[in-house]
């Protein structure tokens, strides 16, 4: 059975057979896998009333050692966003009662963004409903299909420079 990019891979094949159009095939399968995953996973984010940028924020705050708080520019590195959006994000959660910012004790021109017990509390009932929808997902892959999947993206980010 055909997807929606094989269709299109046989479109270019048939308008110009010059070109070598096989990088599309996993570009375009990772930009329509992101596309649709992505779908399911704003439907589960939305049950616990948060968006895909709110959980981000939320998650990398709960990943991180107690007391859970990183600065503006941890976040932002974290998230790969710009400071406006990290500052909306921040500004949104922060309404809700989700995160705290004060002053950093050890800089005091910095500031440090700490999640509250909302918000721990929130993202410790959104995160099993998150990696629940991410198995189900991933079903029709085996284990050893799903290992290899994730090693071989893991290699492509390497040479894109995505390291630790």
């Amino acid at each position: 059975m055909a997807d929606h990019v094989e269709h299109v891979l046989m479109q270019w094949q048939a308008q110009r057979p010059d070109l070598d159009v096989s990088p599309m095939a996993v570009f375009g399968r990772l930009s329509r896998i992101s596309q649709l995953a992505g779908a399911e996973l704003r439907k589960t984010f939305a049950a616990h009333g948060l968006d895909a940028a709110s959980f981000d924020v939320l998650a990398t705050l709960r990943r991180n050692d107690p007391p859970h708080c990183l600065t503006p520019t941890e976040l932002m590195r974290s998230a790969m966003v710009t400071s406006g959006a990290i500052t909306q994000r921040l500004d949104r959660l922060e309404e809700r009662g989700l995160v705290s910012r004060a002053r950093n004790e050890h800089d005091g021109r910095g500031i440090l963004v700490t999640l509250t017990e909302a918000g721990r509390e929130l993202i410790d009932a959104a995160l099993p409903d998150h990696l629940a929808t991410e198995k189900r997902l991933l079903t029709p892959l085996s284990d050893a299909q799903r290992d290899a999947l994730a090693e071989t993206l893991h290699t492509l980010l390497e040479t894109f420079g995505d390291t630790a």
